[in-house]
Order: structure tokens, then sequence, then C-alpha cells
């Protein structure tokens, strides 16, 4: 039985690793959301010497920056193929970090390694919320920083991945809707007693470069894992593409503002490990 779940985690991480190398989520993050890596960097108050673990980190949108300050920085991600990205992001920026491949919901960290633990919407992606928040308190020190961003289930992000549920295959068992991470009431239960001086705030990321909610949704089935693995699964039904096409587009529109922006909310969340 062991082994069964065993194979059967290792199956479904094999699965998010291949859905985060579709696409190129390295122009998301740099060209929609290029900010939310330094607003958690700040928010976790990172500073020269400290060792700041990012988790999840894809191609370094919150680790290089955290780098750049002087800070000690382990970038980690379940894509190897993000990380090689980041690499030469970091590079170009003349930024000095280590990447690792690692599961978020298993680090290869010591338990109390880090002063600064933290994920720009990385974390909430594990498939397994309880799991994935034991490692964030178990590799931070007593008295060190935790610090996440997540989008939140009521904004633009949250709303979408709802959009896209009716076309996706079902979850595996276990598995919770990633923008549960940017419900305050859902990370604090995860959490628990283990964490004081909480701070969450509901922010949003002004968002300006599509012209339309058509030129959103092509942007992100281009681009955006998540996304592209949904509409591959229902690539042989023509209905439900035009369906799904339809979806994204009114919720796009429900979004856009009259000066034709989109306003993405996000949850900033940060903590003391008791």
């Amino acid at each position: 039985m062991t082994e069964q779940i065993i194979d059967e985690d290792a199956a479904l991480k094999a699965k998010h690793r291949a859905m985060w190398e579709l696409g190129n989520y390295a122009a998301v993050a740099a060209e929609i959301i290029p900010e939310l890596g330094t607003t958690l960097v700040e928010a976790c108050d990172v500073r020269p010497g400290v060792r700041v673990l990012d988790v999840a980190a894809g191609t370094g949108n919150a680790a290089i920056p955290a780098a750049l300050t002087g800070a000690s920085v382990m970038a980690t991600d379940l894509a190897p193929e993000l990380l090689e990205i980041g690499k030469k992001i970091a590079a170009d920026r003349g930024a000095t970090l280590k990447w690792v491949e690692a599961d978020a919901e298993n680090m290869p960290c010591f338990d109390g390694e880090y002063d600064i633990v933290m994920s720009s919407v990385g974390v909430m992606f594990a498939p397994h919320h309880q799991a994935a928040a034991d490692e964030l308190v178990r590799v931070v020190r007593p008295g060190g920083t935790i610090g996440n961003i997540a989008w939140t289930p009521e904004g633009f992000i949250g709303q979408m991945f709802a959009a896209m549920k009716p076309y996706a295959p079902p979850p595996p068992p276990g598995a919770q809707p990633p923008p549960l991470w940017g419900d305050e009431s859902h990370v604090r239960k995860l959490l628990g007693d283990r964490v004081t001086d909480v701070r969450a705030e509901r922010r949003s990321v002004v968002v300006d470069d599509f012209a339309g909610p058509s030129e959103f949704r092509e942007y992100f089935k281009k681009n955006y894992g998540p996304t592209i693995a949904v509409y591959k699964f229902i690539s042989e039904d023509p209905e439900r593409v035009a369906a799904l096409d339809a979806a994204l587009d009114d919720l796009a529109k429900r979004f856009t503002e009259s000066d034709g922006t989109m306003k993405w909310e996000y949850l900033l969340f940060t903590a003391t490990k008791s």
C-alpha cells in the first residue's frame, strides 16, 4: 500500500512538472507579473546575509531580487526547465544564488535551516496544501519569516481556474484548488499556532498588456502551463474548446476596467514562526 501511494505521488508530481514546462512561464513572470517578486522580498524584509529559501521559485521572480539584496538564497522548483531559465536570468542580472530541483511537499533542507522561507504564486500549486505548509514551517528557524503571495479565489486568476475547472480532468484524490492559498483563513488553518505576527493583505496587480479579452486568452493558451494543459485535454472536442474560449473571454470582459486595464487580486501573507 505504501509503495502504491509513493508511485501515485511520483506520477502526480511528474504530471505537475510537465504542466509547468508547457508554454513559456518565464514570459508570464517577466511580462505580466514582474513586480510580485520584489513585493514579496520587501514584505519579508530580506537583507544582506540572511538565509532565504524560495519554494516553487519558477524562474526566480522572487529569488533573484532576494539575491540582489545580498542575501544567501536557494531557489527550488519541481520543474528543472524553469530553473535553467532562472539561472540565465540571474546571470544576466548579476545575481548569485543556488538552484535546486525539489518538491515543495518534501524539501531537501534541514529543520530550521533558513531565516526566511517564501513563495510567490508558487507553493499554492502544490497539490497537498497541508504537506506543503508543514514544510514551510519545518525549514524556517524559530523567529524566522514565512512569506507567501497567492492568487485569491475571488480575483481574476482564481476565477480563471474556476472557469477552466469544468473542462479539466478531475483532480487526483486529496488535491486541493490552488487559489485556496489566497484565502487568509485557509492559510491560517494550515499554519495553525506554529506562527505568530500574521499579516495578510489583499492587493492587486494592474495588468495592461492585452488589447482585449481574445488577446488575453490567446496569450495564456500559448504561454501558461495550466491553461495549455486544459486545452490539450479537450483538444479533440471543438465544441468544448469553443465553450472554454467563450468562458475565458467573458471572464476577461468582466475584469476589464473602463481604461482597458485589469486588476488581478492576490493575498500577501507573512508570519513569524513561533
